[in-house]
């Protein structure tokens, strides 16, 4: 029997779809939508970008602009007074430096933790999941609290140390149950089992297998944590006394409590009464400014993170 009819009517049936779907037309309540939802979209970004843009303006702009409140979203009488103050003043470059340590060990450490306590949770067989699992959670609800933590941190020897201002942030609950879902997930097991086959161990299939498989969740992880060790001033307050070792988001405070008063009427000048008036925002600018920096670049990673990793099971 000849094929010749058949795949004539298969190729007009394909093109006469091909015609219909060019030939379809959007509802007007379709396009109605679209043009309200593009609206909303616009004036929600709008109201984020804008105080960004005003903390920036407000940061270049003159001492005598921000108490007569003249600054908008541009810059009034442009001046980098305070910038070149905080960034003179002191150590900031040490300061700066040991953020960037802090957070480049805290981050890496974090997510390897995380990922480890993770993985196994996500393995229906394991039955300490049963244990482990609900303990995790209860974390979430309840700590120790603020002085039995400092107690514990002193009683260790952990004052005045790297570990003291690490080991209080390095796994996030939240993120582990974050990681353990994406785990369960998105990571097909047959290709553990392949693994396994080839000879690797359990330890071989998750470093060569699972880690390089998992970069949206990792990405996710790594902006999450490094935020986190980034911004964090409080555990510097808590546990690091020596000036040397602290990082830049508790230098800043300190500025910013400072700024405004002064031992010595005397000592008040305009570059005094400049810095005051906008130290806020051009120290919130520096550290926001290298998070702001690295996002774009995992970005990508960040929606599929947060996407596949969300799934209910």
């Amino acid at each position: 029997m000849s094929q010749a009819p058949i795949t004539t009517a298969i190729s007009d049936k394909t093109n006469s779809g091909r015609s219909r779907r060019r030939g379809y037309k959007e509802s007007t309540g379709v396009r109605v939508f679209q043009v309200f939802n593009t609206i909303i979209m616009i004036v929600i970004s709008g109201l984020t970008v804008y105080p960004f843009l005003y903390l920036i303006a407000q940061s270049f702009s003159s001492e005598a602009a921000i108490m007569k409140g003249l600054v908008g979203i541009i810059p009034v009488d442009f001046n980098l007074t305070t910038y070149i103050s905080v960034l003179q003043k002191g150590d900031f470059q040490r300061y700066y430096l040991n953020t960037v340590f802090y957070t480049l060990v805290g981050t890496t450490l974090s997510v390897l933790l995380s990922s480890m306590l993770a993985y196994p949770m996500s393995k229906t067989f394991f039955k300490a999941n049963r244990f482990i699992g609900p303990f995790i959670i209860f974390t979430m609800y309840f700590g120790g609290g603020l002085i039995p933590n400092y107690v514990l941190m002193t009683r260790l020897g952990l004052k005045n140390t790297v570990p003291g201002f690490i080991i209080p942030g390095l796994i996030g609950t939240y993120y582990v149950l974050l990681m353990r879902s994406f785990f369960l997930n998105s990571v097909p097991s047959e290709l553990e089992d392949a693994g396994e086959i080839d000879g690797l161990s359990k330890i071989g299939v998750f470093f060569q297998i699972i880690l390089p498989l998992s970069t949206p969740i990792m990405a996710t992880m790594v902006l999450f944590y490094a935020s986190a060790y980034w911004n964090n001033w409080f555990n510097a307050y808590l546990y690091l006394g020596e000036k040397d070792m602290w990082p830049v988001a508790y230098y800043l405070k300190t500025i910013i409590t400072g700024a405004s008063t002064s031992a010595d009427p005397g000592e008040v000048t305009a570059e005094t009464m400049q810095v005051a008036a906008n130290i806020k925002s051009c120290s919130m600018l520096l550290m926001a400014l290298p998070i702001i920096c690295v996002y774009p670049f995992i970005q990508k990673y960040y929606v599929q993170g947060m996407m596949l990793g969300s799934v209910k099971e």
